[in-house]
């Protein structure tokens, strides 16, 4: 006899089986039974993840891509993060004159979804605790204790530059991608704070005394070469005005000479002509008729009056 099932008299008297409750219960259970291993068979990876597929803990080749998948229920589908990640830091490095700093940085970063499998293999899903902060760490304190601390608040971007090339190198060996490093602030302790707060107004106030020293001198100077061009100007006048009286002297020298030379000239042709006769008629003519009134003896000492 069944267990699974009873029998019954039907209406037309005829006798039949029916499915008992135990029968139905397995049924049930065998059902939900073949429903949870189904969905054991189906897993889906998320936009945005790479899946990993394992077998007993053994990482197969390949990955899978977003989307649904099937595997055997002994299977497991790890999802690894693929898309860009940015992850804070802090924390303490010294400069090169042994000076503490704080800093504040940031990573951003994503990993190679083709060699997902072997990041996953040799490293695990904690690849950024095991792999990229110890080297942040390493490198930023490598890199600061290069620099003085002047240079470190000169040389920010420079800085974050060096460590990101450093951490490229590393960690594209693991499949990771270093899309940005910064270093976003560095805080120096109070007393170096003080000092080159008190050094940077020394440097301002000597520099504005420079100033100051610079325009005086520049004053001076300009003064200086005024009056070199005034006396310039004034022994170029002095100068010119000299040379235009020696000019004129010169020209009036010609003139008298040549005035000279002209009455020479003139007495020498009048001389020429001039006769005793000649001389006698033109004092005729310009005689008036009037007889001297005194004479003087020849090698006499006074005059001897003729009238009365």
């Amino acid at each position: 006899m069944n267990i699974f099932k009873k029998k019954v008299t039907s209406y037309r008297g005829e006798t039949v089986y029916e499915w008992s409750p135990l029968r139905i219960t397995f049924a049930a259970v065998a059902g939900v039974l073949i429903f949870i291993l189904l969905l054991t068979c189906i897993s889906s990876v998320p936009t945005g993840y790479t899946g990993i597929l394992t077998t007993f803990g053994k990482v197969e080749d390949g990955t899978l891509d977003a989307g649904v998948h099937l595997k055997a229920p002994w299977q497991r589908i790890v999802k690894l993060d693929n898309r860009t990640q940015k992850v804070e830091i802090t924390c303490q490095a010294f400069s090169a004159d042994i000076q503490q700093v704080d800093l504040k940085m940031s990573i951003n970063f994503c990993i190679d979804k083709t060699t997902a499998q072997n990041l996953y293999r040799t490293v695990g899903e904690k690849y950024y605790d095991t792999i990229l902060y110890p080297r942040i760490l390493e490198n930023t304190k490598a890199v600061f204790a290069k620099y003085t601390a002047e240079d470190l608040i000169a040389n920010r971007q420079a800085l974050s530059a060096e460590i990101q090339d450093k951490l490229t190198g590393e960690a594209s060996e693991y499949g990771i991608a270093v899309v940005n490093f910064n270093v976003e602030d560095i805080d120096f302790t109070d007393a170096f704070t003080n000092a080159v707060e008190a050094k940077q107004v020394a440097a301002q106030n000597k520099l504005t005394a420079e100033t100051e020293q610079a325009r005086l001198t520049m004053e001076q100077q300009a003064k200086a070469e005024r009056r070199i061009i005034d006396a310039n100007a004034a022994a170029e006048e002095a100068k010119i005005q000299a040379e235009a009286d020696l000019e004129v002297t010169k020209i009036q020298a010609d003139a008298a000479e040549y005035a000279g030379l002209k009455e020479a000239a003139k007495n020498k042709a009048i001389s020429e002509w001039l006769t005793p006769e000649l001389i006698r008629y033109y004092y005729i003519l310009q005689w008036d008729g009037k007889l001297p009134q005194t004479m003087l003896g020849e090698n006499a000492n006074f005059m001897i009056p003729l009238a009365d």
